[in-house]
């Protein structure tokens, strides 16, 4: 059994643009620095179309000229090459504090695999690692993607999990800086799925992962909201 509290305080968001999303995470961050005795958080939620660069990203995966081009763009302090986002896509922020689970990022990581491989199999779909990369496959295609950030155990960044998003976004990069190796989204072998019950089912196989009660009035993944922007710090 985990040493945690058990408790993790979970976040329905609707579609939050990626530097808003980025301000909120630096802040839990920072909180849970000062205090590590603060609960944990799951965020999750969509963003408007945006490319992102890990903090050693090689910019030549992008396929467009970013001083002429009007895509918005980040280089962040994850890790990882280059990823899209849009809606359609659920991106998973975790704010976790490793010391009350394993101090081992390598585990982090294969857990964050682990409650995405369990996702796909509720309906029925085979999700697999691949060795020597991070993220989820389908049938050879890459269908989950994931990029961290610790500071003194405390992580930030995530997962991004193609549902049913417009790919023609991932036309303009090298996703993930793999070239030979297709991007898939879930709707491609469930074409009427809905983006609303893999939230709940993320949620679910998160909790079952960490072992963790996820605390939150939207758990279920019935009510999406934006709460956090009703704090002033934002």
């Amino acid at each position: 059994m985990s040493l945690h509290n058990n408790r993790c305080l979970l976040y329905n968001q609707v579609v939050i643009p990626y530097s808003e999303a980025l301000i909120w995470q630096r802040t839990l961050l920072a909180e849970r620095i000062q205090n590590p005795s603060l609960e944990d958080v799951l965020i999750l939620l969509e963003h408007p179309p945006v490319y992102t660069l890990g903090q050693g990203a090689n910019s030549e995966f992008l396929k467009f000229d970013q001083t002429t081009s009007t895509y918005e763009v980040h280089r962040v302090e994850r890790g990882g090459e280059v990823t899209y986002h849009c809606p359609g896509q659920l991106v998973g922020y975790p704010i976790l504090n490793l010391q009350h689970y394993h101090k081992d990022l390598h585990w982090y990581l294969r857990q964050l695999e682990e409650v995405l491989i369990r996702t796909l199999k509720m309906y029925g779909l085979q999700g697999e690692r691949n060795p020597g990369f991070t993220g989820v496959w389908l049938e050879g295609r890459k269908v989950a993607a994931i990029g961290i950030k610790v500071s003194r155990w405390i992580t930030m960044h995530g997962f991004a999990l193609n549902v049913c998003p417009d790919m023609s976004g991932f036309e303009r990069i090298v996703p993930c800086g793999i070239a030979d190796k297709p991007v898939g989204s879930l709707a491609q072998w469930i074409p009427d799925i809905s983006l609303l019950e893999v939230r709940a089912h993320v949620a679910k196989c998160f909790a079952e992962v960490f072992e963790v009660e996820l605390i939150g009035d939207d758990v279920n993944g019935s009510s999406i909201r934006c709460k956090w922007q009703d704090d002033n710090r934002f």
